[in-house]
């Protein structure tokens, strides 16, 4: 998300990020691809460099919608990472060397 609006002006940011999740409500891996072609669609007419970078990474983004629908939240966030950088971070000051996992 973050990605995308970076190709968006300020003013239309909130209707770009909407328009996107809409993507992210559909309850299949088929209706989300479809969504995503037709937000992506829609977009290029405005902001042609935001319409490319959709086209570029569909089948990255939407790897996620391959698995069971309650796996799908822990699979797209981020923050289980996050959250064992954050815990590694805390714990290698204690000990005073670093360790990162990526």
């Amino acid at each position: 998300m973050r990605n995308a609006l970076a190709y968006a002006p300020k003013g239309p940011r909130q209707m770009v990020a909407a328009l996107i999740r809409t993507v992210f409500a559909q309850e299949t891996e088929k209706d989300a691809h479809r969504q995503w072609r037709i937000v992506a669609d829609q977009l290029r007419a405005r902001l042609p460099k935001l319409g490319a970078l959709m086209d570029e990474a569909e089948h990255h983004v939407l790897a996620h919608m391959a698995f069971p629908k309650e796996h799908r939240a822990q699979i797209h966030s981020t923050n289980p990472l996050e959250r064992i950088n954050g815990e590694l971070k805390r714990r290698s000051n204690v000990v005073g060397f670093i360790v990162s996992v990526r």
